[in-house]
């Protein structure tokens, strides 16, 4: 009886870990750049019970003596598995603002993806497909939560104004005649690398993602004047949210129906 409460506990908590990152998919639905995180459910590991004949104590080399029988397994619960991001080109929508860059995947080698490469509150280098940008008062060049973006010698990007350009290549050009091309890096795996907060991601063992330009097999652009979308479908997310919580509702009424079982058995039973 008490295993049906632990099961029914942990589908309870595994929907409601997939609601929370639904839920964050859309609330961030209208994010430039973001990913949409993606899991999926899975079972623990089954359990073998066995019946024991007569009266001892079961010890571990005890378990395989013959009055020890096999009855079968049993399931203890689900589990919600790590949120990962998907990769998947989002859609361009143009804004016609000079600091709004988009990353346009060309040609990319399986599950391979590229990055804006920016630096970190605390000098740490991150990455991003959030092209987002403006110009702070010093006249460097960051996104919209103030870290500064990169070009591809790893040095802060400083304009004279926000009348620059930026051609396909990634190659950006001030009205004053400054020049620089924007940090673009490349991941094999993206899957490997850590979300942060604000669209950032980080390498697993903290290191710096080799650059884009020139990497075999690799073609992108840059789009000036565009923004990436995020990848999130509403109307799948919309769907999965409500199927989370039928099956939180569904696991909600069979613990109710546990728990009469279990106050039936304490305050009928009982009494005999």
């Amino acid at each position: 009886m008490f295993r049906g409460f632990y099961t029914v506990a942990s589908g309870m908590l595994a929907q409601q870990r997939r609601t929370e990152m639904l839920t964050n998919n859309m609330s961030n639905a209208n994010t430039p750049g973001y990913k949409a995180d993606q899991a999926g459910m899975r079972a623990f590991p089954d359990m073998l019970l066995q019946r024991f004949d007569k009266q001892q104590i079961p010890t571990e080399k005890g378990l395989n003596l013959p009055f020890a029988k096999e009855i079968g397994t049993i399931n203890t619960g689900v589990y919600m598995q790590e949120a990962i991001p998907k990769f998947i080109q989002g859609d361009l929508r143009e804004t016609a603002r000079k600091t709004d860059v988009a990353l346009l995947d060309i040609n990319m080698p399986e599950n391979g993806s590229v990055f804006f490469t920016v630096r970190n509150m605390d000098g740490t280098v991150r990455y991003t497909r959030n092209g987002n940008f403006t110009i702070d008062a010093q006249g460097y060049l960051t996104t919209g939560s103030g870290h500064y973006v990169l070009d591809s010698a790893g040095r802060q990007i400083q304009l004279s104004s926000d009348r620059f350009t930026v051609n396909e290549g990634g190659v950006l050009t001030g009205e004053n005649g400054e020049s620089a091309t924007l940090g673009v890096a490349y991941a094999n795996n993206p899957l490997r690398m850590i979300k942060e907060g604000d669209g950032l991601f980080r390498t697993e063992d903290g290191g710096e993602l080799p650059t884009a330009f020139g990497t075999a097999g690799v073609q992108f652009r840059t789009q000036q004047g565009f923004l990436e979308q995020s990848n999130v479908d509403i109307s799948k997310t919309m769907t999965d949210m409500m199927s989370a919580y039928r099956a939180f509702e569904a696991n909600q009424k069979i613990l109710q129906a546990y728990d009469k079982s279990m106050e039936k058995a304490a305050n009928e039973i009982g009494r005999l």
